[in-house]
Formats: structure tokens, C-alpha cells, sequence
């Protein structure tokens, strides 16, 4: 199913995508080879904090790509054209994503309020 131009499906692999760098975040180093590992319970993933740092990320790409376009419209020699339309390109299909996440929960959210108990 499409929704506003984007498949349901880049929904959920965005939705992995947050809760695997947010595992990979909370993961222990791992033990050289030879020695015992210890076996540590699994570290519990703090989804604010995945969102959190998800929208922040987005928020540098837009910041990023914001500053490249003005440096190239003030005339700087060291930006080109192409360096600023990857940067927005970037910047909004990062900012589509998230808005497609939001959307996912939000329709999560009004599901779960909907079921009977």
C-alpha cells in the first residue's frame, strides 16, 4: 500500500532500521577470542531515545543542507551545485521518512485506542 507516494513497506524498514541502531547503541563490546564471554541480560531499547536522536539526525541534514545552499547562493568557490541538491535531496527524503514514521504510529495509536476491552 502506498501512502502519499511512499510504500508502506520503506515504512517498516525504516521502523527496523531505528530499532537496530538503537540495539546497536546499547550493545557491550565483545569479548576477545579465548577469553569466557559473559552473559549479560539483553540491555532494554529506550525507543524516546532512538526517536530522539532519529529526529536530531534528520534535523543536521536539514541544517546541513540549509547552510551548503546558502554558502553556494553567497557565492563560495568550495560548494557546488551538485554537493547542495544531494545535500536537499537527502535532507528531504530523510524528513519524508520520518514524517511516514509519525504517520505509522499516530494510525498505531488510534488503533489501539479503537479496541474494545
Amino acid at each position: 500500500m502506498k501512502v502519499n507516494g511512499i510504500d508502506s513497506s520503506a515504512i517498516q524498514a525504516m521502523v527496523a532500521q531505528l530499532k537496530a541502531t538503537a540495539a546497536r547503541a546499547h550493545q557491550p563490546a565483545q569479548p576477545l577470542e579465548g577469553t569466557k564471554a559473559i552473559e549479560q541480560p539483553a540491555a532494554k531499547v529506550d525507543f524516546s531515545q532512538a526517536l530522539k536522536s532519529s529526529l536530531d539526525s534528520v534535523a543536521a541534514a536539514q541544517n546541513s543542507a540549509t547552510q551548503l545552499g546558502d554558502r553556494f547562493t553567497m557565492g563560495d568557490d568550495k560548494v557546488n551545485l551538485s554537493d547542495v541538491m544531494i545535500s536537499m535531496q537527502k535532507a528531504s527524503i530523510s524528513f519524508q521518512a520520518t514524517v511516514q514514521v509519525r504517520n505509522k504510529l499516530v494510525s498505531a495509536y488510534q488503533d489501539i485506542m479503537n479496541m474494545q476491552v
